[in-house]
């Protein structure tokens, strides 16, 4: 059996329900014999090693742990997990990345050799990279991680020209992005998604079902103060951001926060809030990870501001047609298709009769357009 690759399948679980910490799995082995095993819980309760070492008791001393992130050493809501592992006597440690953040860096396996522990690193680096890449964005650039998602026709329309989307990707696919809703922090959409869809944007089970107990915060991007107060959005479970205009109507603001929404006012420009200063702020909230669902001004000017981390894109086996049909990224775009943004570590997923394509943004070479 391969412990590290059981460790990253409990890692998975804590995604969802550990921000701003890192979603961590562990598991503790001894004689060949799993004897412990553990992920992160939400922020202020045990880190995954704290829960496999409970688990393993005294099974523990002498023990490997596997674990997929660096234990940390330091006094955040929690104690230092290496203090734990040196008092449960464990002998070996095998975790599988370096921790990015500055307090932790090399500093836990320090830390745990400096006592006789032998640690080993870098077992599925890979993996435990991808299940933490929101955390390595936000701990390094204090912004969070920005995924946008949209689904076409194979004609590359988002809806009819007269709005109509529903429902362009079917079944398996929609149960998916309920599940991406559920391991982000928060749903962003512009306020002409809410005017033309009036979306509970919410992570319901299977899709359809009862509603998830986490849900992620709801960020209407607005800068004019257009959504209207009987939004679907301001009565589903969960909390509502408004990103406003500095110079919203006074009015409108205190209307908003009847309804118990959240106000963030931000300079504007074009029509738009400034969208790197709404980042930061929503780092500053500690949100870690953003599911971007529309609408195509804001994907569009999220793209033309190089702000999108990774695109999930969802192509159904439909055309819709008509020139005037809406396309998912507005925006204004590139001049040849030279300066494209490009895709790399692209996969390729069939859903159904629907097929979805991933990728992250590559960083643009030195000479071509922002």
């Amino acid at each position: 059996m391969d412990y590290m690759v059981q460790a990253l399948s409990l890692a998975k679980l804590a995604l969802g329900q550990a921000s701003p910490n890192p979603a961590v799995g562990a598991v503790v082995v001894k004689n060949d014999v799993l004897v412990g095993q553990g992920y992160t819980q939400p922020p202020g309760s045990a880190h995954a090693e704290i829960v496999a070492l409970k688990q393993a008791g005294e099974d523990a001393r002498g023990a490997a742990l596997y674990v997929t992130l660096e234990p940390c050493c330091h006094f955040g809501r929690t104690p230092p997990c290496t203090q734990a592992i040196i008092a449960a006597g464990i002998s070996e440690v095998h975790f599988a990345m370096i921790d990015p953040n500055p307090v932790v860096s090399g500093k836990g396996r320090g830390e745990l050799e400096k006592v006789g522990i032998k640690v080993l690193a870098g077992e599925h680096e890979a993996e435990a990279r991808k299940i933490n890449e929101a955390y390595i964005k936000f701990i390094t650039a204090a912004i969070p991680f920005v995924t946008a998602k949209f689904a076409v026709s194979l004609d590359g329309k988002l809806a009819t020209r007269y709005g109509d989307s529903k429902w362009i990707t079917g079944e398996q696919a929609r149960k998916y992005v309920h599940g991406l809703r559920y391991i982000s922090d928060a749903i962003m959409v512009g306020v002409n998604t809410v005017l033309a869809d009036n979306p509970q944007l919410t992570a319901r089970f299977g899709g359809t079902g009862g509603m998830a107990r986490k849900q992620p915060l709801r960020v209407i991007v607005d800068s004019k103060g257009r959504t209207p107060v009987t939004a679907r959005i301001f009565y589903e479970p969960g909390k509502t951001l408004l990103a406003l205009g500095k110079h919203t109507d006074q009015e409108k603001r205190a209307a908003y926060t009847r309804v118990g929404a959240e106000l963030v006012e931000l300079p504007s420009a074009e029509g738009l809030v400034d969208l790197e200063k709404l980042l930061k702020a929503l780092g500053e909230r500690g949100i870690i990870s953003i599911l971007v669902e529309g609408g195509e001004t804001l994907l569009g000017s999220l793209f033309d501001r190089s702000l999108v981390d990774k695109v999930i894109a969802f192509i159904a086996p439909i055309i819709i047609g008509g020139k005037d049909a809406k396309t998912p990224v507005g925006g204004r775009g590139v001049d040849r298709v030279i300066e494209s943004l490009k895709l790399e570590q692209v996969s390729v997923e069939k859903l159904g009769d629907d097929v979805m394509v991933s990728g992250y943004v590559a960083a643009k070479r030195e000479g071509t357009k922002a």
